[in-house]
């Protein structure tokens, strides 16, 4: 991360304040979306303080597992022959998450997500890392909020995330 410098580091979870994730209307069935738009919104609360946050600001997320909640409940209702929620086939894509913080906070830079493959829960991958730099070099941001998440399994762990907003060097 030689062209990057952190502005601001957030995580999920905080081991000072155990809080459970807060909901967000029209996310439904999983902990995915919330998980991502808490640890987004306290490192850009760490920067910028209230929204909206001012500059452009690109969104990155890097996950390799993804929603898999969401996507376990589609499959049961597939397979189960049962009508899916059409909020299900919305949060599912990874960007309806993205676009929620970006309208939040007033981001107008581009929006990407991605699945790594080498990928450790609470660390951002260093493809992320890269694709940000990339991004700040294309000139369409300024900033880059890259945030990185993994569900946990069911009885298996706990959700963890975190989100650095770099700028270039």
């Amino acid at each position: 991360m030689t062209g990057l410098r952190i502005l601001a580091r957030a995580g999920w979870p905080d081991p000072d304040h155990h809080e459970p994730l807060p909901p967000i209307p029209g996310f439904t069935a999983s902990s995915f979306n919330p998980l991502v738009a808490e640890t987004a919104e306290r490192c850009l609360r760490a920067h910028h303080g209230a929204a909206p946050a001012p500059g452009r600001t690109a969104l990155l997320l890097a996950s390799a597992g993804g929603d898999r909640a969401t996507a376990r409940a589609i499959d049961e209702a597939a397979a189960a022959d049962r009508r899916v929620p059409p909020l299900l086939f919305f949060q599912s894509n990874p960007n309806a998450v993205l676009g929620h913080i970006a309208a939040r906070w007033g981001l107008t830079g581009p929006v990407v997500a991605i699945s790594p493959t080498a990928t450790r829960p609470g660390q951002v991958p260093q493809d992320a890392l890269d694709l940000a730099e990339l991004l700040l070099a294309d000139g369409d941001a300024d900033q880059v909020l890259v945030i990185a998440a993994e569900q946990a399994d069911a009885g298996q762990g706990t959700d963890r995330a975190v989100a650095l907003l770099v700028t270039t060097a």
